[in-house]
């Protein structure tokens, strides 16, 4: 990484992981001018997963997940933070049903299904009319 000041190189001074977000927090301090910055790693998701859907192949979306769990919570006056958190949890969860470099759609569903489920009953509901696994 370079400097954001200089653009020279950087030494990472201090790291930590955050599990809850699924990001790397790192202290970094240029070698040339000593400015010393935060940096936040996150992984993106749509490079590194396939979603297996009816024997077709495609990227996984954060997006896609955020927007079906979005319209599942709009009865709830804080729509967009719950579905913010629950995609978050939801996606920390799902490299444990990882096969074979892919997901498989209907372990999505559920997973999502099972957070809706301890979350909002009514929005749980809304999931599965949509989402049937």
């Amino acid at each position: 990484m370079v400097c954001i000041h200089c653009g020279s190189k950087t030494k990472v001074v201090n790291s930590r992981h955050q599990r809850k977000t699924n990001q790397v927090w790192r202290r970094r301090q240029c070698a040339e001018c000593g400015t010393i910055f935060s940096t936040l790693e996150v992984t993106q998701h749509e490079l590194a997963w396939l979603v297996s859907h009816n024997g077709r192949f495609e990227p996984f979306s954060p997006d896609k997940l955020f927007l079906s769990l979005y319209k599942s919570c709009e009865h709830r006056p804080a729509a967009l933070s719950d579905a913010k958190g629950l995609t978050g949890t939801i996606i920390s969860k799902l490299p444990a049903y990882m096969a074979d470099g892919a997901l498989n759609a209907s372990d999505i569903a559920r997973v999502a299904q099972v957070a809706l489920n301890r979350f909002d009953k009514a929005a749980s509901t809304h999931y599965q009319a949509f989402h049937q696994s």
